[in-house]
């Protein structure tokens, strides 16, 4: 599947956080832990107008999304969220690689994440390394934080693989 990757509105934050939800409880957290998460999983109209959100659609509905924040040369991940009917078809691959693309326009650098444990592969699997971890909610929980470095803009990258010898050229 290849969904449209689309900037999200303030009237998506409903839909968008019903699936930050869903995806959360795919993972079999006791609902005990999803309420105390309730508030980190939701997303405000507000946050989307502030921040690039951006949706991934199939079908004309949002299956997924993703949220950075941060300012300069560095970004944090702030939601990567697919809906459970969509995990393994390619939805989170699609997100992570638009993500990948609009950080090198905005000449970013790194890109940290906060990961869910359950996560943590897929973001292994996109080229991130763990850093450090993170203490989280409840007590006694850490996060494993990982970090992405990028080599540069799309069009630096271009460049420099122009000026490197043909047989070194990848």
């Amino acid at each position: 599947m290849t969904p449209a990757i689309l900037r999200a509105r303030g009237s998506d934050a409903a839909h968008l956080t019903r699936i930050s939800r869903a995806a959360k409880r795919y993972w079999g957290y006791p609902e005990k832990l999803l309420r105390l998460w309730q508030r980190d999983l939701t997303v405000k109209p507000g946050f989307i107008e502030r921040h690039p959100v951006y949706r991934a659609v199939h079908r004309g509905k949002a299956v997924g999304f993703y949220a950075i924040s941060g300012t300069g040369t560095a970004r944090e991940l702030e939601h990567m969220w697919v809906h459970p009917r969509y995990i393994g078809a390619g939805v989170g691959r699609a997100l992570f690689a638009h993500l990948l693309r609009r950080l090198r326009t905005m000449q970013v650098r790194r890109l940290d994440v906060l990961s869910d444990p359950n996560a943590e592969g897929f973001y292994r699997r996109m080229g991130a390394r763990q850093v450090g971890v993170v203490p989280s909610t409840p007590e006694g929980r850490v996060l494993p934080l990982l970090r992405l470095t990028l080599r540069g803009s799309e069009r630096n990258d271009r460049r420099e693989r122009a000026r490197r010898p043909r047989s070194i050229q990848r």
